[in-house]
């Protein structure tokens, strides 16, 4: 039994300025999407989960479906809904980054919702139950208590998926965004060294990935944490 011997020509990649320049505007863009989507999304997610949480009516019924629908759709469909199905409904044109964007923050909301919802309601009954004893009102005891423990037991889940989402942007790439994958796509019609490029584009996205989870931990420890 042989072995297949494989010519790699990395040298074509790393040695032209334009493909570098590329590859790090594409770093740039996918990164860029991902951490203000994430901050929206969050923001948004909040308040959907705590609409569900406080039972506010019609906003809870609302966020249910919403949370829902958004999880049980897929992101390329959500994507392309966004760039080409709503311009057609409301008559309006943006960049391509603006509906990658729109669409990565909509995807944030549905899943940030579920995974605060399950946070609030998982928080233990005694602590609830020695609070009311305590007289505190509804806001203070969702915002030492109920937020404090959500945060703390569901970072994981939340930090999860957002290197997951992170690393599903690759779709944008279908709408024409400049991100990482598409830059890689770029150098393989250009190059044919399509091996080659498919392993640096894997590197660079387990880095970044391994980045955000480090930069997400510090965050937690040195400011939420510390403060609860």
């Amino acid at each position: 039994m042989g072995f297949i011997l494989i010519d790699f020509r990395f040298f074509e990649i790393y040695r032209s300025s334009e493909y570098l320049n590329l590859l790090f505007e594409g770093i740039l863009i996918s990164s860029s999407l991902t951490v203000v989507s994430g901050l929206l999304g969050f923001i948004i997610a909040f308040f959907l989960a705590a609409s569900i949480y406080w039972k506010v009516i019609p906003c809870n019924y609302f966020s249910i479906c919403w949370i829902d629908f958004i999880r049980n759709t897929p992101l390329i469909v959500q994507l392309f809904f966004v760039t080409f199905g709503l311009p057609l409904l409301f008559e309006y044109v943006w960049p391509f980054w603006a509906h990658a964007l729109l669409a990565l923050t909509i995807n944030f909301t549905g899943y940030f919702g579920e995974i605060l919802r399950s946070g609030y309601n998982s928080t233990p009954k005694d602590q609830l139950e020695a609070a009311n004893s305590l007289n505190l009102n509804k806001m203070t005891i969702f915002r030492k208590i109920v937020l404090p423990h959500t945060l703390i037991k569901m970072f994981p889940s939340l930090s999860s998926q957002f290197i997951f989402i992170f690393l599903t942007t690759g779709i944008i790439s279908e709408i024409g965004v400049n991100d990482l994958t598409h830059a890689g796509l770029y150098i393989d019609s250009r190059t044919f060294r399509t091996f080659e490029i498919f392993i640096i584009l894997s590197f660079l996205y387990v880095a970044l990935s391994l980045l955000f989870k480090s930069s997400l931990e510090i965050i937690f420890n040195k400011t939420l944490k510390k403060r609860m």
